[in-house]
């Protein structure tokens, strides 16, 4: 386990704490790696596996000049520059920064090349500029890629910036994880509208989601047919198409019926109700005139071909039977005979299900899920985009074609004109990340189309960093009237934080990742790995031993051969092994083995090895090798994970976990002991730390977002957990401290109301500051100027017709003035909030100059500072997860103080203890005062105590010195004496 680190103040006391670190917090670092990686991982290998699998956009030119067909490579991302410019410039870098403060999008261009081929001969070759297209922060398309903290602060970014969104028109935007099925993994499941989707159809079946290696996805199904056969549901562009069982294992194999039939019947040999299934299956395709492979690829080509109007017309129904199997059937694997293989084993499982053999699954549980991360998803829609694009390029031509028609001549300029008709991406992928919505024909396998991104509020640390961790079920869920999906089951643990979840309509839905949890970016290494399975007694398919002596073996969901069970254990440890060291295999490979247990009904055996992307994987220590090990949602499920050193003992557990904490999310380890407290106090909290003010970012001077908050006068909690350490969040300070007595007083402080001390009030207790900004765009031919005949506005404006900094500004008084030239007249505008407020800056923002037409300040960006004060009704809260409202006012003579002239700064009533059971808050009034009084910092840790060692008792023996244990003199206004205690 890792050591226990006991909370300090040492970023407060630091003498170096001005300069930034050498290094990113590594905690930090880690809150955007999916995101970047992913990202990295489209621009390294996804662009080239895009093109790689883009099916070629084929016509036939008129009067029998010939097939063209056009194919794309070189897909290429360039860093944010400033292409073309007239003007010379020192550099043609472009830095984040510089987006966000003139409300502009951080793009790169994106770069192909267009291939032209006229009957198979290749024609032309034409270098596309497809537009400038947003790119991520801090991937290898960034300019602060690989930049240290000290290169971060000069570029205009915090210090510990981790990048993984995009800067859309001056917001960044997140692109949302989203929760999807498991890939490549049939999952056996009861679904009651199964029923609706024909004849006789039964609500069970066997899922997989096949996911290829450039992620686009298919969902393929089993169905049990109350006849005892099988249909076959497949996918394409929304649709959903229904084929007998087997015809589509006709289609991948020229297999005898015998063999097939031998294949599926394999492990279950004396089951005569399955073989009489089996037998009605193959009968159903001699019914049809299906025979041999070809006939069943044209009788899928002969029925599917209405639906498919954008393959070629000459194709023939054998090359569309083709074209089925391989976009649409098992596309995770590349060959027919892995096709069948895999199609089989959906069919073996299905009965074995049916004849409740084993157990229904869920996509509902973590183990059957994964995650759709932002890179993942913006290659899709890339891709998408790419095919759209060449269809349009088609219709273009064809149009042109058909208006010429004999004399029409495919050239280089004919072919030019038709790519500048089809536009660019820039608009868009731009648009995608702005609003989130997508408009495809595939869908691209998701079950929503709109909500896919959010903007990164920055409204405190909490806030930000909560983004970034966060996974959701999908929005089609919310809608649903059972809670199935909103349930937490036990095989989340540790990937999924139990208490993170916000109330209302998203609870359960809208989750956030555990401490350890990380979702995999990339393939993991398996390069090696069918040499080492074959050396562990892996056997080929064809070389099955005796039934009921095997366990399949799947890698990525393709069948890679079989396994005795007397060696099944032993490939498994060894696997294991050879994962730990990392040297023949990569660290994040998942190795699921599902032992068949004598007289149980559980999941369908075998041994599942994942090397995918997307998948939750965490760190545990593996207590053999006593290294750290990541396991997978499914893998965790059949091994023993501990969690205190001393369950080792007892147990047959083969891990343990890091820390106590680590099924908790970032968040949740900020709050103090909250163990101590009522369970939904601490959904509470995660969900109001979020809402409060403090110290987001130290570069609001060059931030131009809508509204940005900040409190300036933000205190370090003297009683904190270590996790406030890990994350540097003394660097971004929220709330303040403050001293609190429990005492039924005034009347004004029932139902959670509360009372401030005046005099704290007016010394700045909580006082803040909201910062808007409001860009004026300057029209072509017109300039920022004053009008020399309106003498009122030299007052709020300079000669070059902007404020000045500082102003005050109430509503209706000038903010700019600009000048058209072409009319020569002057336009005022105004400030026309309610509110008063000050000019805190003013940004000449302009545009890059690539024409001389366009004037060099053609934007201005005015920063508006609003003081804000607490005032009665403002909402305020402790970290355990307690909320009220500001009553009133309270004069500072009026309020009790000790015999040493302490006074409080907030009256709370003791009432609201009871109820809400928030024994946390009471501990850290006492091990606040102690803290205060001793001048040090307590953890705050949770699990520390027990029913044996109380945290009151612990926290109570500190306050010996100082302060009664209990009781101490309270003086009030009528000079009683009453034995109260006063805590911070």
């Amino acid at each position: 386990m890792e050591d226990h680190v006991e909370p300090t103040l040492r970023h407060l006391t630091s003498t170096t704490f001005g300069p930034p670190p050498e290094e990113a917090n590594p905690v930090l670092e880690a809150l955007g790696t999916p995101h970047v990686d992913s990202f990295n991982w489209m621009l390294s290998e996804g662009l080239g596996l895009i093109v790689k699998h883009l099916k070629p956009q084929q016509m036939e030119l008129p009067n029998g000049h010939g097939r063209l067909s056009f194919t794309v490579t070189d897909l290429n991302i360039s860093r944010p520059a400033i292409y073309n410019s007239v003007l010379p410039i020192k550099s043609t870098k472009i830095l984040p920064s510089e987006c966000r403060q003139r409300g502009e999008t951080y793009k790169g261009l994106l770069t192909a090349k267009l291939h032209c081929l006229l009957d198979g001969e290749p024609r032309q070759s034409v270098q596309l500029n497809l537009g400038e297209i947003p790119v991520m922060l801090k991937s290898q398309a960034c300019h602060l890629s690989d930049m240290s903290p000290r290169e971060l602060v000069k570029a205009g970014e915090e210090e510990d910036c981790w990048g993984g969104y995009f800067i859309v028109k001056g917001h960044e935007r997140l692109v949302r994880m989203l929760i999807s099925t498991r890939r490549n993994f049939p999952i056996a499941l009861k679904r009651g509208t199964w029923r609706n989707r024909g004849h006789l159809f039964s609500d069970q079946g066997v899922l997989m989601r096949s996911v290829s290696e450039d992620l686009r996805s298919v969902n393929n199904v089993a169905h049990f047919i109350l006849d005892g056969s099988c249909k076959f549901m497949f996918s394409h562009d929304k649709t959903l198409f229904f084929a007998p069982v087997s015809i589509i294992m006709r289609a991948t194999t020229e297999r005898t019926d015998v063999e097939i039939y031998s294949n599926l019947l394999h492990g279950v040999e004396g089951d005569q109700y399955y073989q009489g299934c089996i037998r009605t299956n193959l009968r159903e395709a001699h019914s049809e005139n299906v025979h041999t492979k070809e006939e069943a690829l044209a009788f899928l080509g002969q029925n599917f071909r209405e639906k498919l109007r954008r393959l070629p017309t000459w194709y023939t129904d054998v090359e569309i039977g083709r074209f089925v199997i391989e976009q649409c059937i098992c596309i995770h694997v590349d060959t027919y005979e892995d096709k069948f293989e895999c199609v089989c084993e959906m069919v073996r499982k299905l009965y074995a299900f049916v004849q409740n053999r084993i157990k229904a699954e869920s996509v509902d549980t973590v183990m059957m899920q994964e995650a759709l991360l932002g890179g993942h998803l913006y290659m899709q829609v890339l891709a998408d985009k790419l095919e759209r694009w060449l269809i349009s390029l088609k219709s273009n031509i064809t149009k042109r074609s058909n208006i010429k028609g004999s004399l029409y001549e495919f050239t280089t300029d004919e072919l030019d004109q038709c790519i500048r008709r089809c536009g660019t991406f820039e608009n868009a992928l731009s648009n995608f990340l702005a609003t989130g919505n997508i408009t495809s024909n595939s869908g691209l396998g998701l079950m929503q189309d709109k909500g896919l991104t959010i903007v990164a509020e920055n409204i405190n640390r909490m806030r930000y960093m909560s983004h970034f961790r966060a996974i959701h079920r999908g929005s089609f869920f919310q809608e649903m009237r059972t809670t199935d999906a909103r349930q937490l089951l036990p095989d989340a643990w540790g990937f999924i934080c139990p208490v993170h979840t916000p109330d209302g309509t998203p609870c359960g839905l809208l989750n956030h990742l555990s401490k350890y949890c990380r979702i995999s970016t990339r393939p993991e290494e398996i390069n090696e790995l069918p040499e080492i399975l074959s050396s562990l007694g892996l056997d080929a398919i064809e070389r099955r031993p005796v039934a009921n002596k095997h366990y399949f073996v799947h890698v990525d969901g393709r069948v890679a051969g079989v396994v005795k069970r007397e060696k099944a254990a032993k490939m498994v440890n060894t696997l294991r092994l050879l994962k730990i060291a990392g040297a023949r295999l990569g660290q994040g490979l998942e190795i699921c083995f599902i032992e068949e247990e004598e007289g149980v009904r559980g999941q369908y055996p075998g041994l599942y090895i994942f090397s995918n992307a997307a998948r939750f994987v965490r760190k545990v220590l593996h207590i053999p090798t006593r290294r750290v090990e990541l396991l997978g949602s499914l893998e965790q499920v059949r091994l023993q994970v501990a969690v205190r050193p001393t369950e080792v003992m007892d147990s047959k557990a083969t891990h343990l976990e890091l820390s106590p904490t680590a099924f908790l999310s970032t968040l949740a380890n900020l709050i103090p002991m909250p163990d101590c407290n009522q369970s939904p106090r601490n959904m509470y909290q995660c969900q109001m730390g979020k809402q409060s003010m403090g110290n987001p970012t130290h570069t609001w001077h060059l931030q131009s977002e809508t509204k940005l908050y900040r409190l300036l006068t933000p205190s370090a909690p003297l009683f904190r957990t270590a996790h406030y350490d890990a994350v540097n969040l003394d660097n971004n300070a929220m709330g303040f401290n403050a001293i609190v007595a429990v005492i039924s007083y005034t009347g004004y402080d029932m139902e959670d109301a509360m009372i401030i001390n005046k005099s704290s009030y007016e010394r700045g207790l909580g006082h803040g500051t909201i910062y808007k900004s409001e860009f004026i765009d300057c029209p072509p031919n017109n300039v920022f100027a004053i009008d020399p005949s309106n003498k009122d506005l030299c007052e709020f404006l300079d000669s070059d017709g902007l404020p000045f900094v500082g102003c005050h500004l109430q509503e209706g008084d000038p903010m700019a003035c600009t000048y058209d030239s072409a009319t020569g007249a002057f336009k005022v505008h105004r400030h026309h909030y309610k509110e008063d407020v000050l000019v805190d800056n003013v940004r000449l923002c302009g545009t890059p100059q690539t024409s001389l037409r366009v004037p060099p300040t053609s934007r201005v960006c005015i920063t508006l500072r609003v003081p804000r004060n607490p005032t009665v009704g403002d909402k305020f809260a402790s970290r355990a997860g307690q909320k009220g409202i500001c009553s009133r006012k309270w004069p500072t003579e009026d309020l009790p103080f000790t015999e040493s002239g302490l006074t409080p700064d907030i009256v709370f009533n003791p009432h609201g203890f009871p109820s809400r059971m928030t024994i946390a808050m009471m501990i850290e009034l006492m091990a606040g005062k102690s803290a205060a009084v001793h001048g040090r910092v307590h953890d705050a840790t949770p699990f520390r105590f027990s029913e044996e060692d109380t945290a009151i008792d612990y926290f109570g023996k500190m306050l010996v010195e100082g302060m009664n244990f209990f009781t101490c003199k309270l003086g009030v206004i009528s000079h009683l004496v009453l034995n109260v205690a006063l805590c911070n």
